[in-house]
């Protein structure tokens, strides 16, 4: 499927998620980039690729500079204030009131986290194993609860207003704009220590922006009334010190890695669905890694 001809909102727009996504679409559709724009200059990057920009308070569930009536809603934005009334009237109040005003849309894409499953060692999460409070001892208090949350009154929604929808699991988004990897590289250049967990190794699976913007038709389109779950992330596995190793590999920093309490729990995830109904992801882990460093920090590459 190719998405073209379309009016596509994308909320959470300025995110490094969401960015790509809607530069993409543009080139062939009507897209509305929705934020809080507290930086009004930060729109004429999107505006230049042809994106309209809108304003959008999901708090406070203010969407009335939003579109009357779009094909698609993409919502990416999510709100970590780590104030639970905050968070809580965003994510989970904030994304019905955008289910509420498109209710009439082709189809619905709700942009999750695998940090709703509940931390099990290194067991393969499926899309119905079990939810739990993954982020807390990451200094994001809210962040999981807020999100399950989300993802409730998003199944709710899709059966209300018989609106076809995707929840999608997303697990550790990185690329040339930057990701969690490129915080570690300048955590290793500030000599920082780097937290991973006592159960090693700290094992993910990273998704390149590419394969981001490559699996977003096929996301759209196996919306479903109830709602399609599935998770989201990258073919390969790989630990936190592996990829930390190959960023000194690429750079020559050392990485501090320190077990602490205060660290992430693998989350390893069985693709099965995902192959089945969206398909594979492309970019190899260290080819990705390689061009994020080359597009972001040129200057620390040895060879």
């Amino acid at each position: 499927m190719s998405v073209s001809g379309a009016t596509v909102l994308v909320t959470g727009i300025t995110s490094e998620v969401a960015k790509p996504v809607a530069i993409s679409l543009a080139k062939e559709n009507t897209v509305y980039g929705a934020a809080r724009w507290r930086d009004a200059a930060a729109r004429e990057l999107f505006e230049s690729h042809g994106i309209t920009t809108v304003r959008a308070d999901l708090v406070n569930a203010d969407v009335s500079d939003l579109p009357q009536s779009v094909d698609y809603v993409l919502h990416f934005a999510v709100v970590k204030s780590q104030k639970w009334g905050v968070d809580l009237d965003g994510n989970v109040g904030g994304v019905l009131t955008l289910m509420e005003r498109y209710h009439q849309a082709k189809a619905f894409f709700h942009c999750s986290t695998t940090a709703v499953y509940q931390p099990d060692g290194h067991t393969e999460f499926h899309e119905d194993s079990p939810l739990g409070d993954n982020h807390r001892a990451y200094f994001l208090p809210t962040y999981s609860i807020s999100k399950i949350a989300a993802e409730s009154a998003v199944r709710y929604a899709a059966r209300r207003y018989d609106l076809p929808t995707t929840i999608a699991r997303l697990n550790v988004p990185y690329g040339d704009g930057g990701g969690w990897p490129f915080i570690h590289l300048a955590m290793m250049e500030a000599g920082q220590d780097i937290a991973i967990h006592a159960d090693a190794p700290s094992v993910f699976q990273p998704l390149h922006t590419d394969d981001i913007v490559a699996t977003i038709p096929r996301l759209i389109e196996i919306a479903s009334v109830p709602a399609t779950i599935v998770n989201w992330g990258g073919d390969e596995k790989v630990s936190v010190e592996e990829w930390t190793a190959y960023l000194s590999e690429l750079t020559g920093l050392p990485a501090n890695l320190v077990v602490s309490e205060n660290s992430l729990q693998s989350v390893e995830l069985n693709l099965d669905k995902m192959h089945e109904l969206v398909g594979h992801s492309t970019v190899h882990w260290k080819d990705g890694f390689r061009r994020m460093v080359e597009a972001l920090r040129p200057d620390l590459l040895t060879g």
